[in-house]
């Protein structure tokens, strides 16, 4: 579901923006039908990269072991579903702010979609060339704040103005969340969590 509503919204966005809207759904079937299938594409590919395929850096190979990229790998997923829950939570929370009021079902809906790309750039992980992931990281990040940008207004119903004001919100917060992400990962690989090169 959540892949027709990317390829809608890359053709007619507008349309798709409204169906999503419109779209019945609870927050237990958004987060388990959706945002956990969507989060272990990146977890599994990253995890399939780092230990059987390897990053080439210049002339050399990195491997790492299984048992030490498992615990990196369930933290990469369970920071992926907590980063979409805590975006619609937000964007739930901050409605009210811009003069609208959307369930928190379809604000998750909303998150999951602008974080899909994203998601599905992950799948680049499985043959880890670094300008690859880079481009195709870069390539997702400006999809999922194009999709931010446009989708905000028109789901949550209010004026393009306000929409971009929102949207700006919501970028700042997902910024801050990704931010906090890597200061987490830092302290757990000092703290002895980091992967072991085969």
């Amino acid at each position: 579901m959540i892949l027709n509503h990317l390829n809608g919204s890359f053709l007619n966005s507008d349309k798709e923006w409204i169906k999503i809207r419109d779209t019945e759904c609870n927050v237990k079937d958004c987060l388990i039908k959706k945002v956990l299938v969507l989060a272990a594409i990146p977890a599994i590919c990253a995890f399939i990269g780092a230990t059987q395929t390897g990053w080439d850096i210049g002339d050399r190979s990195f491997k790492f072991t299984v048992g030490s990229t498992i615990p990196l790998v369930i933290g990469f997923y369970l920071a992926c579903v907590s980063a979409i829950a805590i975006l619609g939570k937000t964007i739930h929370w901050m409605a009210d702010t811009y003069g609208t009021k959307k369930d928190l079902a379809t604000c998750v809906l909303l998150a999951t979609t602008v974080a899909t790309p994203l998601l599905l750039s992950g799948v680049f992980a499985i043959v880890p060339v670094p300008w690859v992931i880079f481009l195709t990281g870069l390539f997702a990040i400006a999809y999922s704040v194009y999709l931010l940008y446009t989708g905000i207004p028109i789901v949550m119903s209010i004026n393009p103005e306000k929409g971009f004001l929102f949207s700006s919100a919501v970028l700042t917060i997902a910024l801050v969340t990704v931010v906090g992400i890597l200061i987490a990962t830092v302290i757990l690989w000092a703290m002895g969590l980091a992967p072991v090169h085969v």
